[in-house]
């Protein structure tokens, strides 16, 4: 015969079991590829969430022209689970590059402007009033733009390697490389000009600072011939972008803001993240450094980088 005290604990254990059951069926996963029409062209999107009433997080890739759709479970995974997560390839790369060439000459304010109106898609399409954005390298310039102009759409902004001052960040570099180098790294980096002129020069100082930081896979698959072949559709693109300096153009961001930084980023240098993060005003913010990563944290640090925002960033910021 069982105990009264046994047959209260399998009746908890009972309702436990209902009570898991009823939360897991409720729960309506997502998993799309949608394609929408953005800035007069038909752009690629996924939709990836294992709720899909949890709050939107949209991330922007780098490059310009970098796609990250194939990795993107590895450093979202776990986002996917209290976030709905959307990636997207931007106008000229990836999915979006196939279904169409941009209708326009490549600007920063056109890649502005598809920001926005995806976001304001995305925003209509899920009936919310603000979403999370998260920006890596690139991605950085068109994140800033959107908390700096729309900062009410948004519950945080990340900020991930993020391009703060370009032309300070590479001079550092440059002159890092210059001084720890070999004989034959200093003949190809003394052609080298800050600002660079041309696509030439990215890919010496690229090809050493790759090599000085240990991206052995990087460096390796890195040729002149692809960096002047993404220098036929980027470099004017990028250059333009990279002439922003945010200690003067944006020293207040009126929403939330986070920064991710490598301390062996050398090419988005995280002494100048440090820096801004200092003086840029908002109403939170906080700096997550990682002592082992360099410009590439969200995929070698992709763990612990996901447990920040799970952990910290979402219950400070989260207000439906």
């Amino acid at each position: 015969m069982r105990s009264p005290e046994l047959c209260k604990d399998c009746m908890k254990y009972f309702l436990l079991l209902i009570l898991i059951s009823n939360h897991s069926f409720c729960q309506t996963p997502i998993d799309k590829n949608k394609i929408i029409a953005i800035g007069g062209i038909k752009q690629y999107i996924r939709i990836k969430g294992k709720d899909i009433s949890k709050p939107l997080l949209l991330f922007l890739h780098g490059g310009p022209g970098s796609s990250l759709m194939s990795k993107a479970d590895h450093f979202t995974g776990k986002l996917q689970q209290h976030f709905v997560v959307v990636q997207w390839d931007q106008r000229e790369t990836g999915e979006t590059l196939k279904l169409n060439k941009s209708s326009e000459p490549l600007t920063v304010s056109l890649f502005f402007n598809d920001t926005h109106d995806l976001i304001d898609s995305l925003l209509k399409r899920f009936q919310r009033p603000k979403l999370y954005l998260a920006g890596y390298s690139w991605g950085t310039v068109l994140g800033f733009h959107i908390a700096d102009k729309y900062p009410e759409l948004l519950y945080a902004y990340i900020a991930i390697s993020p391009v703060i001052n370009t032309w300070k960040s590479e001079t550092i570099a440059l002159e890092m490389l210059k001084e720890k180098m070999n004989n034959k790294a200093r003949r190809e980096l003394a052609q080298v000009k800050i600002p660079f002129e041309n696509a030439e020069q990215l890919y010496y100082h690229r090809k050493w600072l790759f090599k000085y930081s240990g991206q052995k896979f990087v460096s390796l698959s890195l040729r002149k011939s692809y960096v002047q072949a993404w220098g036929a559709t980027w470099f004017k693109l990028w250059t333009e972008a990279c002439s922003a300096n945010l200690f003067e153009s944006l020293p207040a961001i009126n929403c939330p803001v986070y920064f991710f930084a490598g301390e062996k980023d050398y090419q988005t240098n995280y002494s100048i993240t440090q820096e801004y993060f200092t003086k840029v005003l908002a109403p939170k913010k906080d700096l997550f450094l990682f002592a082992e990563s360099g410009h590439g944290l969200p995929e070698t640090d992709s763990g612990a980088f996901q447990d920040m925002i799970i952990d910290k960033i979402l219950p400070e910021t989260f207000n439906p």
